[in-house]
């Protein structure tokens, strides 16, 4: 961790900003060393694999263990754009079951729950996450973000909703994803090798 100090004391104020914090601070970088933990950081075995999630159809989807296990799958395969805010999907039954759906069937997949039913004991992971390639979007903020200031978009639910703001342990599992070609993430944001 990274914090910044002036004259010997914590520095808490700057103009480091974060989507769904409300207001500038100083900026703490961090990095998390063996994001994986113990278990393996692809649980399938695959960068990508075909998930089969009945109602919703067969989706490509990256199940990653780093930071926290995570599901990622292509944005305009479930029907939406990358651009959504939380009033989007989270007054939307539909696709609130359609996104648990998706996590039930992920979280056997990669060998967090031995069958479907048991999602329902646990609701905190895996997070689901759709990514799109960079695009121009407005912030939860109401701040125009231009395409050609981000490598990606990602939106995350957690606990069954689409989250405010970047949870720090899917970033973790974003950025690892970004990083390991191949992978949704790393597709979408170019496909380039990347630290």
């Amino acid at each position: 961790m990274d914090v910044p100090v002036a004259n010997g004391e914590v520095q808490e104020t700057g103009d480091f900003e974060l989507d769904g914090v409300t207001f500038p601070a100083a900026e703490v970088q961090i990095e998390f060393m063996g994001p994986a933990g113990e278990g393996a950081i692809f649980p399938t075995g695959n960068r990508v694999d075909e998930l089969e999630v009945p109602g919703v159809g067969t989706l490509k989807a990256t199940m990653i263990n780093a930071g926290i296990p995570t599901i990622f799958v292509n944005a305009d395969e479930i029907g939406y754009e990358g651009t959504e805010l939380q009033e989007a999907i989270n007054g939307d039954d539909k696709a609130l079951a359609m996104f648990e759906a998706v996590r039930a069937h992920g979280a056997v997949e990669m060998g967090l729950i031995e069958k479907v039913e048991d999602a329902a004991n646990r609701q905190h992971t895996p997070k689901v996450a759709f990514v799109v390639p960079p695009k121009g979007y407005a912030a939860s903020s109401g701040k125009q973000i231009a395409a050609d200031d981000i490598d990606l978009l990602v939106r995350a639910l957690s606990m069954g909703k689409l989250h405010h703001a970047m949870m720090g342990t899917a970033a973790v599992a974003i950025g690892t994803a970004a990083a390991i070609p191949g992978t949704l993430v790393n597709l979408a944001a170019g496909g380039a090798q990347r630290r």
